[in-house]
């Protein structure tokens, strides 16, 4: 298992849009979590898009408000994140840590994953 890192792209000049990416987790990979100190709770409006080769892979989006202890978030109708195909959901919680995390590997599976978040 690996911790991916994650790239951090303003996307406004104004700072009220932002893109982070974690690319290429495969196995049991996790990705470096979001933050609060990375803005994890200054931007409310969050959206999440897999893409990639799944196998039999299934990852789930991920939230804690200690850092330690995560569970599966959910979209507006209160649907787990966890997905088996690529997808685009919106992200219920605001919460101070988000990261995503290969929950079953699927042998060849290697996806990405891109998290847009604005105020």
């Amino acid at each position: 298992m690996a911790t991916i890192a994650q790239v951090r792209t303003p996307l406004t000049r104004d700072n009220k849009a932002v893109k982070i990416f974690w690319e290429t987790l495969v196995g049991t990979d996790d990705g470096a979590p979001l933050t609060p100190d990375q803005g994890s709770l200054s931007f409310p409006r969050k959206s999440v898009q897999i893409t990639g080769t799944f196998d039999t892979t299934t990852i789930v989006i991920e939230g804690s408000n200690d850092g330690t202890n995560y569970k599966t978030l959910t979209d507006g109708d209160g649907n787990a994140l966890s997905f088996t195909a690529a997808a685009l959901e919106n992200i219920y919680e605001n919460c101070g840590h988000i990261r995503p995390n290969i929950s079953a590997d699927g042998g060849s599976g290697d996806l990405d994953v891109t998290l847009i978040m604005s105020k």
